[in-house]
């Protein structure tokens, strides 16, 4: 920014100290970027001439001593600037002056005296002014004052002795020596103690002390006045004044206030804007009056005025404009009052409004130089150049002066080159300003840097620098490689000062731009990125927090990925909130601020900022504490009715949560056993409600209030109220009669609440009279609690019956009679000609004729039809089916007189019999019936299962249905593949011998499941069917037994492989003792392979292993390897010395040679071929069968024949127990008949021609599920 000079002319001003030099240097306030020509520092350019500038101003000065004159001037420029003075307009040369001293340095002046005495140096009091000058101007100092006065000094003075009487007024004058300087006044005691100053003793502006009245303690001969001089450091005491007050010896006589300072009532005060000024009232009087201060002309401004000396001055600092006006001061006693009145006007010397600033121009440009001034009064502007007056330089066309003042210079060349003056003057003084007019040629430059990638937001304005410098100007011209028209776009906008404004920026608007100055081949590029501005998705809700809770504001954000990470800051009330460790009252984690403890301080405005490196985005919720609402206060009963009050009560506090509803209770003081009770809701905007109440009751009323949170405690109960006796309003509700027992009518209804007995005394009245052949007399009694019973009256009567209440004031309302019935039997007949008809073989038709009413002696409810299932038509396998007897019962409507009964069983002998009922019971049966189902078609085989003896065959056996529902004629079987698309062809086979129960499947595909279908079939048609899905190949499992075999570096693993299984990969993985390192693992092995060698062991060292199939361990072990370490040296001990180990080794070895003599004798004594299994009996029951083996038979499942003694009857060494061991019984149940595929799938038989069943869980049935085998091999492979 230019610097402008700026300098006060006229202002006067005092030197501080004596001993020091009156030298008072004027700050310009301006930074060293605010040169009179400002060239940027990156521009590139040598010994640029530059204006003269003065840095220091010389200063006015009042001069007390030869020492205190001192003038000086300080400038800069290239070249160097000379400076001349001027003394009161005229010219001075200090160095021509014999009694002048002139110090001139390089860009600096000064002189001083060489004179002696005063006399000599009052020749230069004036008006100064420092001109500094080079070829490209003249700059022109402020106007500076010297004056020269003498130091105040102590005169001889006659001591006063003043008299006075008690309760009058008295002024004890200081006088203090006339001085340019303003004294400070001390009243003072000998002991240099200040006099103390009250209400009733004050110092004036005049130094003066004044009295408001006397009193004999004011007498003294000590009162001193000290007048202080802070310029020259000096204090003169004046002689001390003796004050004689003489005692009144009679009562005091009171007076009203009185003005002494100032006299009259009303004094015009003037003042300059920006000065300090001090009104001031003292007054007299007895009593003491009390002083006040108030503006006539509009209201006084507090903090615009300071009150002084106990309220009798009023002190301005810094006065304005607005200060100006009417203020009374108003002196108050008992006696009366006194006033003052200060007109106060403000006027202002003059200040800039607007400064010309100094600027470089080109030739030919056109220079406004602006210049506006205010004050009071408003000041004149005048112009000079290099300090002469517009007026007495060459007049020139080009130059211009406007009516507001400005100067116009036209066309400017290099030799406009000046140094311009504004003055602006009134009557309180002249300002003055230097302004630079540097017309020069310079060549332009882009001090922009190239290749700057801007970064913005989506939707800020985007700017893009291009700094040039030059003089003339450059003009800069900006391309894009988007677009070839972009100042087209409404958005986009060239600055003055070269930045290309792109307003509302998008992502379309990224890419590279290249600015240039016309008429030159100078350009930069610059990148344009725009990133997505920051968003808040989630932003903090409204929360509502009951006191002492936990809540959580969440603020979840999107943020530009480029922008990196951002800075999550909570504001609480817009202050910014930091996690605290100590209370753990605030907890920011994430997105997340958590607030524990919620207290009343912690409601406000909560506001989540997201801030990146280039933007910001924030969302504010609110937190307030709500709670349950406080009890109604205040119950009154008003507005009393017969049947209702109205009840009012004024609300608790809702807590922040409006009340939704009010609940008002009620307790019956008759009835406190009842608690209190629910009687009426009303809106939460209602304190009040109208409640309906029951006669001859005792009532309490509270009151609840329910919010959102919940309900508050119940209000303090109101007053009893109570309400008169009344008749009653109803009578019982539901009069019916229960007769149960003949001859009895057995009347009885529901006991009415005590709450509608409206009185004292209540009854039942009870009336009933015969529906026919009684007349209209009707036969009463009276009970209070139901039922009654009236005795001796016939079977199944009619009667009309009502009860009506009654209390001690009358009777309730008519009652409308109700039909009851006295008690009911048994019928007496049976229903007649009862007919069936067969509609098919499970559903019947039976019909009967309806049973004359009079023999049912009671309400006909029905008939019941009972059926019993006598058993089969046929024969099954040779023999009479044997079942058990089975009824049923079919209840009917009372006017039905046919029924169609379904589900029967087809192909069964059925004996049918119907009755009638009532609610006493069932009449005679009707005669038995006798009739037979047709046959229908069977239900599912018992049981399938699939059995394999190779790899391209299947046996299928089964049991014949266990309901053939007629007579079996044979079977239909249906088969084929399982495929992914579930199209392929179904194979049918019919079976036309019903005895065949299996049936063997040829050229089957060994690697696929099959899908096999068996139905029975009868006459009726083919039945339901039983469906398995198998293979002939067993599911891979990956081995459970593995033997080890260490060697020193190696160790081999071997295991059996089971023939007709699916192939399984594992891995093994394996860790040394004590090594940091992570597990090893080997490549994938093959569950075939039977044998595997893990090489590259450390000898002597303890492993650990684990198979893992499928990202599933099935298997850990341990071992040593043999040998010792190489670093480790192992002590021997016994367990490894060469002959214990043999000697071990021997008889582990004849131990499993004896186990396995006995696992072979046990298979033998427990197992038969699968031929003659297919030709013998079958076992009825399914056994399930361990592991996933085909075809075998666990000796501890079977049932154990006398042909077939097991070898554990025969031997107690092969006894389950001595093969039990170390903790597990896997090995008796792991023995498998290897190269046998049977699958059985069975359920419990009905009969002994069940067949032997076979394990649920091979591989041939799905339902089936294998545990972990962790046995040993089976007896064949030992064998092989």
């Amino acid at each position: 920014m230019p610097h402008t000079q700026r300098q006060q002319v006229g202002s006067r001003g005092r030197c501080s100290s004596p001993l020091l030099p009156f030298l008072l240097l004027l700050s310009l306030a301006a930074q060293p970027s605010e040169a009179a020509i400002h060239i940027p520092s990156n521009y590139h350019i040598s010994d640029l001439k530059r204006p003269p500038l003065i840095i220091t101003q010389p200063e006015s000065v009042t001069v007390f001593s030869v020492e205190d004159l001192v003038m000086s001037c300080e400038a800069t420029g290239n070249p160097q600037p000379i400076f001349r003075w001027t003394k009161d307009g005229e010219e001075f040369d200090p160095g021509s002056d014999p009694e002048l001293k002139v110090s001139e340095h390089s860009g600096s002046f000064a002189f001083y005296t060489l004179s002696n005495t005063m006399e000599s140096v009052k020749q230069y009091q004036a008006k100064y002014i420092c001109y500094a000058s080079n070829e490209l101007g003249t700059a022109v100092s402020n106007e500076a004052l010297l004056s020269t006065d003498v130091p105040p000094t102590q005169q001889k003075e006659k001591k006063d002795h003043l008299k006075s009487d008690e309760g009058s007024s008295i002024i004890l004058k200081c006088n203090p020596p006339q001085s340019s300087m303003e004294p400070i006044i001390h009243w003072m005691d000998s002991r240099l103690h200040h006099i103390q100053l009250s209400e009733r003793v004050a110092v004036g502006k005049d130094g003066n002390l004044y009295f408001a009245h006397l009193t004999t303690e004011d007498s003294r001969n000590d009162y001193t006045c000290n007048v202080q001089y802070l310029a020259t450091r000096t204090i003169l005491a004046k002689e001390p004044i003796t004050l004689t007050v003489n005692p009144s010896n009679s009562l005091l006589r009171n007076r009203r206030p009185h003005m002494m300072k100032p006299t009259g009532s009303h004094s015009t005060y003037h003042s300059l804007k920006g000065q300090t000024v001090e009104l001031e009232c003292i007054v007299q009087g007895l009593p003491t009056p009390k002083v006040s201060w108030l503006r006539r002309d509009g209201e006084m401004s507090e903090s615009r005025i300071i009150k002084e000396m106990f309220n009798r001055r009023l002190r301005f600092n810094n006065i304005s404009e607005s200060d100006a006006g009417e203020y009374q001061c108003m002196a108050e006693n008992s006696q009366g009052k006194a006033t003052h009145t200060y007109t106060v006007t403000v006027e202002a010397a003059p200040h800039w409004i607007k400064e010309p600033p100094s600027q470089l121009y080109a030739p030919g440009e056109t220079v406004k130089l602006h210049c506006q001034a205010d004050g009071i009064p408003n000041p004149t502007i005048s112009w000079t150049i290099n300090g002469i007056a517009l007026s007495a330089t060459d007049k020139d066309p080009r130059r211009s002066l406007t009516t507001s003042g400005s100067l116009v210079l036209k066309d400017v060349n290099l030799g406009d080159t000046a140094i311009y003056q504004c003055q602006a003057s009134n009557k309180h003084g002249t300002i003055l300003t230097n302004t630079n007019v540097y017309v020069i040629e310079l060549p332009p430059q882009i001090l922009t840097e190239d290749g700057i990638t801007y970064t913005f937001i989506e939707g800020q304005k985007a700017l893009l620098e291009c700094e040039t410098f030059g003089s003339p100007k450059p003009e800069v011209t900006w391309e894009s490689s988007r677009t070839s028209s972009l100042l087209a776009d409404p958005r986009v906008k060239p600055l003055t000062n070269g930045v290309l404004e792109i307003s509302n920026v998008t992502h379309d608007d990224e890419g590279f731009y290249t600015c240039a100055i016309q008429k030159t081949n100078l350009s930069v590029n610059t990148e344009l990125e725009v990133l997505n501005r920051t968003v808040i998705l989630s932003p903090p809700q409204a929360l509502k927090v009951q006191r002492g809770n936990t809540t959580i504001f969440t603020c979840l954000s999107l943020v530009d990925p480029k922008l990196g990470s951002p800075l999550i800051q909570w504001r609480k009330n817009n202050q910014k909130i930091s996690e605290s460790h100590t209370d753990g009252k605030y907890t920011m984690d994430g997105p997340d601020l958590k607030i524990t403890n919620v207290e009343a301080d912690d409601e406000g405005v909560y506001t989540c900022q997201v801030i990146t490196k280039h933007d910001m985005a924030e969302a504010s919720g609110t937190l307030t504490l709500w709670d349950r609402p406080d009890p109604p206060v205040l119950l009154q009963i008003i507005d009393p009715k017969r049947r209702a009050v109205t009840l009012t009560w004024t609300p608790g506090d809702d807590h922040n949560s409006a009340v939704l509803e009010y609940v008002i209770e009620f307790e019956d003081q008759g009835s406190q056993e009842r608690g209190w009770e629910e009687l009426k809701r009303v809106t939460g905007n209602k304190p009040h409600a109208s409640l309906p109440l029951w006669p001859y009751m005792s009532y309490r009323f509270r009151v609840i209030a329910i919010n959102y949170v919940g309900k508050s405690g119940p209000s303090k109960p109101s007053e009893i109220y109570n309400t008169p006796a009344e008749a009653p309003d109803n009578n019982p509700e539901d009069v019916r009669s229960e007769s149960k027992d003949p001859d009895t009518l057995f009347i009885s209804w529901e006991e009415m609440d005590k709450r509608n007995f409206n009185g004292p005394d209540f009854k039942y009245r009870v009336l009933w009279r015969r529906v026919v052949g009684s007349g209209p007399s009707w036969h009463t009694n009276y009970t209070t609690t139901p039922p009654f019973m009236v005795n001796d009256i016939g079977n199944f009567s009619a009667f009309e019956i009502k009860v009506q209440a009654v209390n001690e004031k009358g009777k309730g309302p008519e009652p409308d009679p109700v039909i009851g019935y006295s008690g009911e039997d048994v019928p007496l007949e049976a229903p007649m000609n009862v007919g069936i008809d067969l509609m098919n073989s499970t559903t019947i038709r039976v019909n009967w004729a309806a049973v004359n009413k009079e023999t049912v002696r009671g309400h006909l409810l029905g008939y019941k039809v009972s059926l019993t299932r006598i058993g089969s038509r046929s024969h099954h396998r040779g023999r009479r089916s044997r079942e058990p007897e089975s009824t049923s019962v079919v209840e009917t409507g009372p006017n039905e007189e046919e029924k169609v009964i379904s589900n029967l069983r087809p192909y069964s002998h059925y004996m049918l019999v119907v009755t009638v009922f009532n609610s006493k019971g069932e009449g005679p049966p009707s005669e038995p019936l006798s009739f037979k189902t047709q046959e229908g078609v069977p239900g599912p085989p018992m049981s399938l299962m699939l059995d394999s003896q190779s790899e391209t065959e299947m046996t299928l056996h089964w049991t014949p249905p266990a309901q053939p529902n007629g007579v079996l004629i044979g079977y239909l079987l249906q088969y084929q593949q399982i495929v992914e698309s579930d199209d392929s062809p179904m194979q049918v086979q019919t079976i036309e011998d019903p005895l065949v129960a299996h049936l063997t499947l040829r050229a089957l595909d060994p690697h696929s499941q099959y899908r096999i279908v068996l139905r029975g079939r009868t006459a009726a048609g083919d039945g339901e069917l039983i469906m398995r899905e198998g293979a002939t190949t067993l599911d891979g499992a990956p081995p459970a037994i593995i033997d080890m075999s260490p060697g020193e570096n190696f160790v081999n693993l071997s295991w059996v492989a089971k023939k007709r299984h699916r192939n399984v990969s594992f891995q093994i993985y394996y860790l040394k003792k004590n090594d940091a390192s992570k597990w090893k693992k080997t490549e994938k092995v093959n569950s075939s392979q039977s044998f595997y060698q893990l090489q590259g062991l450390t000898p002597g060292s303890h492993y650990r292993l684990r198979f893992i199939s499928s990202n599933a361990t099935f298997l850990e072990k341990k071992f040593d390897t043999l040998g010792t370490e190489e670093v480790t040296e192992v002590q021997p001990s016994f367990a490894t010395q060469g002959w214990f180990i043999g000697v071990v080794s021997a008889i582990v070895l004849l131990l499993l040679i004896l186990l396995i003599l006995c696992f072979i004798k046990r298979s033998k004594g427990g197992k038969y071929s699968v031929k003659d299994k297919e030709e013998g009996p079958m076992d009825s029951e399914a056994r399930p069968m361990k592991d996933e083996t085909f075809g075998e038979y666990s000796d501890l499942e079977e049932k154990r024949t006398a042909s077939q003694p097991s070898l554990g009857e025969e031997s107690k060494l092969c006894s389950e127990d001595n093969l039990d061991f170390n903790g597990s019984s896997a090995i008796t149940t792991e023995l498998n008949m290897d190269e046998s595929l049977v699958s059985q799938f069975s359920r419990p038989s009905e009969g002994p021609e069940a067949l032997h069943g076979l394990p649920d869980n091979s591989p041939l049935n799905p339902t089936a599920v294998s545990p972990a085998t962790s046995g040993m091999p089976n007896s064949v492979t030992i064998l092989d």
